[in-house]
């Protein structure tokens, strides 16, 4: 029989924690994720919330190491999409059942807050009822709060690594870890459904800088959690770095699902690229949401923060259903609510 995943020190301690982040015994990693279904059901039953991915542009001010549209990439094909091209995507998800929309980019600075303002005030126009995520970057809080006021609910900002000295291994120096933490409260403070998330088995990360992701976890509480494996992209300073691991990606979703169990955690395209069937182990370790992307599919494949991403050739209505029908293989089920986090989204009795 699988050993108990025992409370206490197991979990609430830096010790316990390290011990889960680290293990390779089969059984241990098994009661690991059976109790993160667990946790997750508590909240959430069996559903797993749809989130309409809309990739509005793929050009970024900053030259992150690991990532294909950096800056510094002269081979990234780059676009735009203007306030037309984001709203006919936002009703094409209107008609497959979508009632969020998540916008995200690259940190384009010809998305200025006007036109931010303008594009979300359009789809808040059209569809006054859906929840509205945005994934641009870091602002300033001014920023942030004119968003919030023009119709933005939620906010997606991954902080990617928690470790000072592992964020300047990742970053250029134009870059600060402290700011983005300061982003991340700021969103919270406004009154946003706050995002945030890092990437497993970058270059030079250690079990100790995931345990620091744990932790800051932990202080900040946001609303939801994206956390995937690191993916080599070729045209980066990282392209022939090997790819994280999957085991311990999933091991990571489902301490995080323990340690904040009313968060809202995907199971990322990032997973579904490295395994065939990365997203339902994602699901089994504890996630409740997917992405399926609605963007234009002449664009799709020049999103390319990663090498070889899945999903860049199907129509939105295929990946739909595509990615329906492999969800109830798994034994959950579809759910096209807006899927609002848990208010507060409390933390276990046994990690506070």
């Amino acid at each position: 029989m699988p050993k108990a995943l025992m409370p206490g020190p197991d979990i609430e301690s830096d010790a316990g924690l390290l011990d889960l982040i680290t293990t390779k015994d089969p059984q241990r990693e098994e009661a690991l994720f059976a109790e993160a279904r667990r946790r997750r059901a508590e909240h959430y039953g069996s559903g797993v919330y749809f989130r309409g991915l809309i990739e509005f542009s793929n050009y970024c001010r900053n030259d992150c190491y690991y990532c294909g549209i950096r800056r510094g990439n002269a081979r990234a094909e780059r676009y735009r999409l203007d306030t037309d091209a984001i709203l006919n995507c936002c009703r094409m998800g209107d008609l497959l059942g979508y009632k969020t929309f998540v916008l995200q980019s690259g940190e384009d600075p010809w998305f200025t807050d006007e036109r931010m303002v303008e594009i979300l005030g359009a789809i808040r126009r059209e569809f006054p009822d859906h929840a509205i995520t945005l994934s641009i970057g870091e602002k300033s809080r001014e920023s942030y709060e004119r968003f919030f006021r023009a119709g933005a609910n939620r906010y997606l900002l991954r902080h990617e690594t928690a470790d000072e000295a592992h964020y300047r291994a990742l970053h250029p120096a134009s870059m600060s870890l402290a700011e983005r933490k300061q982003c991340l409260f700021n969103l919270k403070e406004i009154g946003y459904q706050v995002g945030a998330g890092f990437m497993v088995g970058t270059p030079f990360q250690t079990p100790e800088n995931l345990l620091e992701d744990l932790r800051f976890l932990r202080e900040l509480r946001p609303h939801m959690v994206g956390i995937g494996p690191f993916i080599p992209q070729k045209d980066t300073p990282f392209g022939g770095y090997p790819p994280g691991s999957l085991e311990l990606t999933l091991r990571m979703v489902a301490l995080t699902r323990l340690i904040l169990p009313g968060a809202l955690i995907p199971a990322t395209t990032a997973l579904g690229t490295i395994s065939p069937r990365g997203r339902e182990r994602g699901l089994m370790a504890g996630a409740n949401v997917v992405m399926p992307n609605l963007s234009p599919k002449a664009v799709r494949k020049l999103y390319s923060l990663y090498d070889n991403k899945i999903c860049t050739g199907d129509e939105a209505a295929e990946c739909r259903l595509c990615m329906e029908g492999r969800i109830r293989d798994f034994g959950f089920e579809p759910d096209m609510a807006r899927g609002d986090a848990i208010d507060g989204n409390e933390q276990s009795p046994c990690l506070c």
